[in-house]
Parts: C-alpha cells; sequence; structure tokens
C-alpha cells in the first residue's frame, strides 16, 4: 500500500509493521512545505504548513523546538504502535545542532524505542545541501531501535521497580546488540556492550516507562558480572560467547575505543580500566592521570581531586596501592558515596541562576533519588539551570529532565 498523509495518524492497524525506515525533516534545516508549493500548487494538494514537523522561526505562526520535537515524539509513538514487537526502526539523522539531536534521541526513548546502535552513515554521493551549504553536515548518522518484545514489557510490568525487570531488559537487548563488529582486518569494540552504555540504556527504559530506576550503578555492574559472560570489557548471553570467540580469535588484536575523561563517571572508567589488572601507588597513578587530563573537559563540570575520587570509588590494599573493589565491598562505598553525591545535590537544590560548576555524578545521583521519590519538580529545577550541553555528554540525565517536565506539567 503506498499512501501519503501525515505520521501522527496512519491509517494501519496495531503491530502489522515489520520494518520502519525514516528519514524525518531535523529541525529547520529545510522548510520542504514551502520549497514544495510549485508542484504541490499544480497537483491541487498542499501540505499543512501548521502540522510540518519543522522548527520555523520565521512564520507568521513561528513553531520552536519544543513544538517540533512533540511533532516528532508524535511521529515516533504512531510508528511505535504499527510496528510488530521485537521488530526495528531506522532513522537517519543530518543536523549540526545538539539540542535538535537530544530531542530526537528524547523523542525515541518517550515513544517506547530502544536505541541499539548509532553509527556514522558515509555517503559516498553527498545531497545538493551538503554540497553547496557550507554550515551543512557532511555526514549522516544512522539509529537504529526497536520495539521490545511483549515478554519484556510484560515482565516489567509484573516486577516494576524490582531488580528482576532490569535483568530482563538486559537479556533482550543483549540479544538484539551486534555480537561482532568490524571491517578491513579490525575487529571493533561493540560499544553498546559495555557496562556503561547498558547501564545507560536500562535506566532510559524505565524512566521512559514512569518506572522506578530499581538499582544503583554499583550494584548493576555487579550483578552484570555474575549474570553474564564477560569477554573484551563486552558482555554477552551465553549462547552469544561462541560466535564472537571464533571471530575474535581471526583478528590480532582489538581496537578498544578511546576512552576520554570528559567528566567525573569518565574518570572513574578510566581508572578502573587502569587499575584492573594490577594494584598501583598513588605515585603510579598520577602522571598517567594528569596525562590524560588534557583531554577536553567541560566547562561547568567540577571535577574532584584524584585522590578524592580514589577514596570514593576504590580500595587501597593497605600497602598503599590502589585496586577496583571486590563487588562484595562495592555496595558499602557506594551508600557512602552517594550520600555524599546527594549532599552536594541539596546545595544544587538551594541555589539560584545557572550551574556554572557542578559534579555530573551528584546531579545524577541527586536526580535518581529525586526520581525515586516523585519529586519531579526537583529535576526540572536543577535541569533548567543546566547548561543544554550537559545533556549531550549524559543522555540518561536528559530522560531523567524530559520525563520530569513532563510529570511536572
Amino acid at each position: 500500500m503506498i499512501s501519503t498523509g501525515s505520521s501522527t495518524t496512519l491509517p494501519i492497524p496495531d503491530s502489522c509493521v515489520d520494518y520502519v525506515f525514516v528519514d524525518p525533516p531535523f529541525g529547520e534545516n529545510i522548510y520542504y512545505a514551502d520549497l514544495a508549493y510549485l508542484i504541490e500548487s499544480w497537483h491541487g494538494n498542499h501540505t499543512a504548513p501548521g502540522e510540518e514537523a519543522i522548527q520555523s522561526r520565521h512564520k507568521a505562526s513561528p513553531k520552536d523546538l519544543d513544538r517540533y520535537a512533540e511533532l516528532m515524539r508524535q511521529c515516533f509513538a504512531e510508528f511505535f504502535r504499527v510496528l510488530k514487537p521485537g521488530r526495528w526502526m531506522t532513522v537517519e539523522f543530518s543536523n549540526h545542532s545538539n539540542d535538535v539531536w537530544l530531542r530526537i534521541q528524547d523523542a525515541l526513548a518517550t515513544a517506547g524505542f530502544v536505541v541499539a546502535d548509532t553509527r556514522v552513515f558515509d555517503k559516498d554521493q553527498l545531497s545538493y545541501r551538503q554540497v553547496t551549504a557550507d554550515n551543512a553536515v557532511k555526514h549522516d548518522l544512522v539509529i537504529s531501535a526497536y520495539k521490545p518484545q511483549q515478554t519484556t514489557e510484560k515482565s516489567l510490568e509484573i516486577a516494576a521497580g524490582g531488580e528482576e525487570a532490569a535483568w530482563v531488559f538486559v537479556r533482550e537487548h543483549l540479544s538484539r546488540v551486534p555480537v561482532t563488529d568490524g571491517y578491513r582486518g579490525r575487529a571493533l569494540v561493540v560499544r553498546e556492550r559495555q557496562a556503561d552504555r547498558v547501564y545507560e540504556r536500562m535506566v532510559a527504559y524505565h524512566v521512559a516507562r514512569n518506572t522506578v530506576v530499581p538499582m544503583t550503578a554499583a550494584e548493576f555492574y555487579a550483578g552484570l558480572e555474575q549474570r553474564f559472560p564477560v569477554r573484551d570489557d563486552m558482555y554477552f548471553l551465553a549462547e552469544q560467547v561462541e560466535d564472537y570467540e571464533r571471530f575474535r580469535i581471526t583478528f590480532k588484536e582489538l581496537a578498544a575505543q578511546t576512552l576520554l575523561i570528559r567528566d567525573e563517571s569518565s574518570a572513574v572508567q578510566w581508572l578502573r580500566q587502569l587499575l584492573k589488572d594490577r594494584p598501583r601507588s598513588f605515585a603510579d597513578i598520577q602522571p598517567a592521570f594528569m596525562q590524560e587530563l588534557q583531554s577536553d573537559i567541560a566547562s561547568w563540570e567540577e571535577l574532584p581531586e584524584l585522590r578524592e575520587m580514589l577514596e570514593d570509588n576504590f580500595v587501597n590494599d593497605g600497602a598503599g596501592r590502589w585496586m577496583v573493589p571486590d563487588p562484595r565491598k562495592s555496595e558499602h562505598l557506594e551508600q557512602l558515596r552517594t550520600r555524599a553525591l546527594l549532599r552536594e545535590f541539596e546545595s544544587y537544590v538551594e541555589g539560584k541562576g545557572s550551574l556554572e560548576k557542578f559534579r555530573t555524578e551528584a546531579v545524577r545521583a541527586g536526580f535518581k533519588r529525586a526520581w525515586a521519590d516523585r519529586a519531579f519538580d526537583t529535576i526540572v529545577g536543577v535541569g533548567r539551570r543546566l547548561p543544554s550541553d550537559a545533556f549531550v555528554e549524559d543522555s540518561a540525565l536528559l530522560h531523567y529532565f524530559r520525563n520530569a517536565e513532563r510529570l511536572a506539567g
């Protein structure tokens, strides 16, 4: 069936479509209705510009970014409705604006989709606009997202707020993420299989469904280690391990993803990566850490001192060397650290004006606690004082903030 009409109201029954590909308007890149006016006049059938999913600041009835995002959310929600459970949608994205990118991610999650992969699509043949416009993005992004199986959604309803709901989601997510990645003789890390990214997807899944996130990051990482096989710092289902190992032996080495220290969370990850093989003294750690610290740190990020991060997140072996804590000790460390982070977050709640310096980890801990307490106004109040780029670096914060805005009215 070939038809025309609005994607916000498709004349299609529920759960009957096998696959969705969409290359939608992105922000104010192109005013499609204006460009099509001549040919549409020839056919006597015009686009309704009021419902066109674009930003239009210079129109008689302007549409701002919020209105554009809401129209995109309605479209994605309709795609979610008609797509069969367990099937996929591909979204092609081309825009240089961080705000538009954030709204697309939020619209996807709010509609119910789970993103499983985002990668660059390097087209050999550029579009007319990519060739002629100086500020046009030269490469598109391709987002792969899926509609969870009905069994996963049912399990969430039954175990809402419980740990088992998280592991049901993880099992389905790992079943959908590529097992291997590589080209031209290089094996690549599958980013979606690393612990922090799996945790981020789990948080987004629960928040989008207005459900309490059932565990802390430390509890999640410990559970991930216990329940799923790990190879090259990536997590797999038991039945996927053989395929990965067969692929892995054909490559001499794995091209690791560069881990940049951009904030407190990535600094802790970097330290875990450094210390996972053997304990190291502060004197051994500091030079390497300072070298990495030359990377681009966000201007708002108030990074704790190295020794403070070691004391909060790692264990001293009694001989002055730091090591990754035993999972049995992680929970205690996490409790102490969370209390300190929440005290820091309270100072943000009580303050006024834009937050120029803050700890992202404190905001993350505060948002999680406020979400569990249904204190949506607290999340909105602090979130509106954060720079928009902070949400680019941490999509979990974005999901908390946008959903809290909706629930707080």
